[in-house]
């Protein structure tokens, strides 16, 4: 986290005389009575300046008041501390005007109107006041940081955080962290007296054990933001979360021990058997958990590597359905990650994400829409909605992505061999992104996304002799994961498609030693049930085994699942005969793992293989998992196969 440094903003300076006197100057108009003081019916006390500390997701109601006197007063006026608001007829008027302060506070959007409110006031809680802190840092900070730095220098600001230094032994609990938080959000430096006092207060009560459960989850998860993973105390803050029972903890508590187990495994901390009592306690607690707190603890699951806790992962996966189109950005690619990490694929969180995305695409961050992409491609799911949805989004902003971003968008349309209707444009563009900004790519990106173009028939002639160039090919060889088997065969695959498809090239063809004859990949492997199924049905039909080859490798890189040879009369040849073969027949027996998930689409990797297959003077048939699986017996799959093979008729040669 950036924090504003100690030199280019200070909240006060006490050096020299003048900025001393100025404070002092504005303290008498901001006259603070502590919670912590002991109650006493309409005592006085010296007029004091505080600054409360209070994150801003955590505004509460005090019953002890903190009155923040915020009038012009002269140097002889005093504060009166009311006592228990039992006894006191004031305390009422006291306790309305903090809801009424707070129903105020929410509807202020800048800190200039904040600041003016408070200088409005008349009597303010600690409460009160650290809310007023939280305001200013939810209107005030984004993603991007502090959006006006200026309003530290502000003179209502600058008291409050003197006097909250000094008074910081005298604040309630919740005024204490939630007035922590809110100044970390605000990027207040760590190193500063004012927040090494603060610190220190609440590492005191810490150690006193003066925190309840609630505190302990608003200190924790400031140390948390403020200081990282180094953060020692967090295991302390874990010990007396461990001595409270548990069973009662609330959603709030269990998000926030989650994460700092992650810090502290991080550290080397072994902590599994806390875990697992926290995972069996976060399970029945599944159905309270808000779009936040889902995310959170699914990424802690995969931070700490939890993949034996099936049903609590199972549950937040199958509840983070409804919070879909509620999740942020990265609250949402938290969660996707965690569907990728476990293994999870729930068909309603994909439909979901259908209705989602769609209205979303223009607005969402690109990574966001990255990891849609990455979800789909790697769990196969062809989800047309998206795709189109996404296919648009690439169309109008293709120039804003990182090179990363555009191959992780665009490659998922080859992989899982589909067109969208703006086919056209989506290529288009990608073409004219290539062209300004080809440099950009890392090497193994751009074989990547051109490999995945001829996939589906979009080839990419214009930068096909960069690929092949030796230049080029030793950057791929220097980069990890150099030039393994994958890379060589996506080479050699784009080096085939030109040759077949594309016979008017003429650019730098691929040398022979960056080429491969054959690469299996999980999907290039036939199905072993289906393909036990198929073979009994061919050896029923034809009769004997000698008629039909089996995985055969071809001088063009593919396999073929069965080959059968026929004469130039139609009849079928022994496999091993070589002469007077008039024609190949290649049967695919095509699996489910060649489909994109739930759908007869076929995948790009084989929906190439049946095409080349084709140029290479092979015919293609192709059995596929959806035609077969229900023939329930060796007869009916050669009735099936001589139908699919031989329409007309056949005939075994002698």
């Amino acid at each position: 986290m950036a924090f504003i440094s100690r030199k280019s903003f200070q909240l006060y300076s006490s050096s020299t005389p003048a900025s001393r006197t100025a404070l002092m100057t504005l303290s008498k108009r901001l006259d603070f009575i502590s919670g912590q003081q002991k109650p006493q019916n309409c005592s006085s006390v010296a007029t004091r300046m505080l600054c409360v500390k209070d994150k801003p997701q955590y505004t509460f109601c005090r019953k002890k008041h903190v009155q923040l006197q915020m009038q012009p007063l002269s140097v002889s006026e005093t504060v009166h501390l009311y006592g228990d608001t039992r006894n006191c007829t004031k305390s009422n008027h006291v306790w309305m005007d903090e809801q009424l302060f707070f129903k105020k506070l929410d509807k202020l959007c800048t800190s200039k109107e904040i600041f003016y409110f408070l200088s409005s006031l008349g009597v303010m809680s600690d409460t009160m006041a650290s809310g007023a802190l939280q305001r200013i840092s939810e209107v005030e900070v984004d993603d991007s940081g502090l959006k006006n730095p200026g309003l530290l220098e502000n003179e209502v600001f600058r008291a409050l955080c003197f006097q909250f230094e000094f008074e910081s032994s005298k604040l309630s609990n919740r005024g204490l962290l939630n007035a922590l938080q809110a100044l970390i959000k605000l990027r207040i430096d760590p190193q500063s007296t004012l927040m090494t006092s603060l610190l220190s207060e609440s590492e005191e009560r810490l150690g006193r054990g003066q925190l309840t459960a609630e505190n302990l989850c608003a200190l924790g998860e400031g140390l948390l933001e403020l200081e990282g993973p180094s953060c020692a105390t967090l295991e302390q803050i874990v010990k007396h979360m461990q001595e409270r029972d548990i069973e009662r903890w609330s959603p709030r508590e269990i998000v926030m021990v989650y994460k700092i187990l992650q810090v502290t495994v991080r550290e080397g901390k072994q902590c599994q058997n806390l875990l697992n009592r926290l995972n069996r306690v976060t399970l029945h607690t599944v159905s309270q958990l808000n779009p936040n707190f889902t995310s959170v603890i699914l990424n802690s699951l995969v931070v700490l590597h939890q993949s034996r806790a099936v049903p609590l992962v199972t549950a937040l996966c199958k509840h983070s359905v409804k919070h879909v189109p509620y999740f942020t950005d990265h609250e949402l690619v938290n969660v996707l990650e965690a569907f990728l990490y476990f293994g999870q694929k729930v068909q309603i969180f994909t439909e979901a994400l259908e209705r989602h995305v769609p209205k979303s695409i223009h607005t969402m961050h690109p990574q966001t829409v990255s990891k849609v992409m990455q979800y789909c491609c790697k769990k196969m799911i062809l989800s047309k909605p998206i795709f189109d949805a996404v296919a648009e989004g690439f169309i109008s902003s293709a120039e804003r992505l990182t090179t990363d971003q555009i191959a992780v968008y665009v490659i998922p349309f080859g992989t899982l061999n589909y067109l969208p209707p703006s086919a056209s444009s989506l290529f288009r563009k990608l073409e004219a992104v290539l062209h300004t900004r080809l440099g950009h790519f890392q090497p193994h990106t751009l074989l990547n996304l051109l490999h995945s173009c001829v996939l589906i028939q979009r080839y990419p002639i214009n930068f096909l002799p960069k690929i092949f160039s030796p230049y080029f090919l030793q950057k791929l060889q220097a980069q990890p994961p150099g030039l393994n088997r994958v890379v060589m065969s996506q080479l050699t695959q784009l080096f085939l498609t030109v040759t077949l498809e594309c016979p008017f090239y003429e650019g730098p063809k691929l040398l022979s030693k960056y080429q491969v004859k054959a690469c299996p990949t999980p999907q290039s492997s036939p199905d072993v049930h289906l393909f036990k199924s198929v073979k009994k049905g061919l050896l029923y039909l034809l009769k004997k085994r000698i008629y039909f080859a089996s995985e055969v490798s071809t001088p063009y890189f593919y396999v073929v699942d069965i080959e059968i040879k026929l004469d130039e009369e139609g009849f079928v040849l022994p496999a091993a005969q070589l002469e007077e073969v008039h024609r190949r027949i290649a049967l695919c027996v095509d699996g489910q793992n060649r489909f994109c998930a739930d759908s007869h689409n076929l995948l790009g990797e084989e929906a190439i293989k049946q095409r080349h297959l084709q140029l290479l003077g092979y015919e293609v048939v192709q059995i596929p998992f959806f035609e077969i699986e229900s023939l329930q017996n060796t007869r009916k799959m050669a009735d099936y196969l001589h139908k699919k093979i031989f329409p007309c008729t056949y005939g075994l040669s002698n």
